[in-house]
């Protein structure tokens, strides 16, 4: 019984096996035809788009085609217009060239009958003159001497005058030459000439900028003037503050003080102080690179440093309204080509019209003319004699010793003679603010004095600890009694006296 219960169950078991492999394979045989199908479906749909895709590129190639000939069909009518037109010139070109060709033996033939009659003409002469000499029993040279003889003798004055008239026309001939020549010279300078103006012009970013320029009760523009000797006009122009002063140094180093501040943002007498006294020390490598770039631009090396920063302070001073660095740079270039021009020294002449003026950087602190100043200074720094020779009669003062000297001396002249070179009004004007400082300073008490608004007042300021109230009042009135007694000058100036302590302790 129990074998046949495990047959049986043996047997149903087998059949299970088989059912489900069977069941399997037919499963799997469906899948498989399913995706055979997909497959199939999407090979036709490549195989459409095959086509299509093909079908497109035909069309375009068979466009594109089209379009070749087309452009073809164009170029070839623009070669055979060009054709025509180059056939046309051709035909042109051989007609001008025949009409040439008989025009050139026209002219040939002309030229051949003219030269026979010149033959002709000169035989006849000759013969004619034969027959004369048989005739005269002269021959021509000696009919030449006797006319010319008997012209003298009765046309003697009217030769004497025409010799004193050869003379002053060849006098005027040379004054033309000379002319040409300094024409020439004043043509090859192309240096630009600069005019010194008593203002500056500074450029705000804001209005509410200017609010902060004057500060508190004025603090501020009264730390800035004070420190630098320039007057601050803040007016309704927008964005713009005028810096008005006679000296232009110091007009500098107030712009310079006051572009650094506007960038600073912080506007204080602290900060002011602080960047007046940096704008001082950016003048005056200013100095030193304005003396480097005059010797630069003339060509002169291995001169002394020191020189250098003599001739760079040149360029903020001025002679009549002329800025003198390029003043002695122009002399230096004038000198140099005329020297060319004349066979002189030409390195001599330049190095001469450089230096001359070099005086005027120090008279205001030595004495003696500019002239002598500059003497003593080319001396001591190993200056070439004959370029100090040179130099120092370009104002008369010394006999000139040299063709070199001339030359510097007109060089000079023609600078300063040019038009619009120099102002006198302006040195005059200058001048008299000069003046005013100097007697403003005489005094003990005087710290420094300023001379604003065009010389119509003058700003003293005394040390505090030799003056007290009372006496900067009666110092104003002794200054301004000084300036009636000494000076010349339009209206009337004003005289304010400024005494200031300060006091300052630090919290530790």
């Amino acid at each position: 019984m129990e074998e046949a219960i495990f047959l049986f169950i043996f047997f149903s078991f087998s059949i299970g096996l088989l059912f489900g492999y069977y069941t399997r394979v037919v499963i799997a045989k469906r899948k498989l035809k399913t995706a055979e199908g997909k497959l199939q479906k999407r090979l036709e749909k490549v195989k459409e788009e095959a086509e299509r895709i093909l079908n497109e590129a035909k069309e375009q190639r068979k466009k594109i085609l089209e379009d070749l000939e087309k452009e073809e069909e164009k170029r070839k009518k623009i070669l055979q217009e060009k054709e025509e037109i180059l056939l046309k010139r051709e035909s042109l070109l051989e007609k001008k060239l025949v009409e040439f060709e008989n025009q050139k033996e026209i002219f040939e033939k002309k030229a051949k009958e003219i030269e026979e009659l010149e033959k002709e003409i000169k035989e006849k002469q000759e013969n004619l003159q034969k027959e004369i000499e048989k005739i005269a029993n002269l021959d021509k040279e000696s009919a030449k001497r006797l006319l010319f003889e008997q012209i003298e003798k009765e046309y003697q004055k009217d030769i004497l005058e025409r010799i004193r008239k050869l003379e002053i026309e060849g006098e005027q001939r040379f004054q033309e030459k000379a002319k040409k020549i300094l024409a020439t010279v004043i043509q090859k300078l192309a240096l630009p000439q600069v005019q010194e103006l008593t203002t500056s012009v500074v450029l705000l970013p804001s209005e509410e900028m200017k609010s902060r320029i004057i500060g508190k009760e004025g603090r501020n523009i009264k730390t800035f003037e004070k420190l630098t000797g320039v007057e601050v006009i803040i007016d309704e122009t927008p964005e713009t503050v005028i810096l008005s002063c006679f000296d232009p140094i110091r007009r500098e180093i107030a712009k310079l003080a006051l572009e650094k501040l506007i960038q600073d943002g912080r506007i204080q007498p602290a900060k002011i102080e602080e960047k007046v006294e940096e704008a001082k020390k950016e003048i005056n490598l200013k100095i030193k690179e304005a003396g480097q770039r005059a010797a630069e631009e003339l060509g002169l090396i291995n001169l002394d440093e020191k020189l250098l920063h003599l001739l760079g302070r040149l360029n903020f001073r001025t002679s009549y309204g002329q800025n003198v660095l390029l003043h002695s740079m122009e002399v230096a270039f004038l000198a140099e080509a005329l020297a060319k021009e004349l066979g002189a020294n030409a390195q001599v002449c330049k190095k001469a019209g450089l230096f001359h003026d070099i005086g005027k950087a120090l008279d205001q602190e030595v004495e003696g003319s500019h002239v002598q100043i500059g003497i003593k200074i080319l001396e001591k720094f190993g200056i070439e004699k004959e370029v100090i020779s040179a130099m120092k009669s370009h104002h008369g003062d010394y006999p000139p010793e040299s063709l070199e000297a001339i030359i510097v001396q007109v060089a000079d002249q023609i600078s300063g003679a040019r038009p619009g070179a120099r102002k006198d009004t302006v040195e005059n004007y200058l001048r008299r603010l000069s003046e005013l400082e100097a007697i403003a300073n005489s005094f003990e008490a005087v710290e420094k004095s300023y001379a604003i608004q065009a010389g119509r007042e003058i700003r003293v300021f005394v040390k505090p600890e030799k003056i007290d109230d009372l006496g900067a009042q009666k110092l104003a009135r002794e200054i301004a009694n000084r300036i009636q007694e000494e000076l010349k000058y339009p209206g009337e100036i004003k005289v304010t006296v400024i005494r200031e302590t300060r006091f300052v302790e630090y919290a530790r």
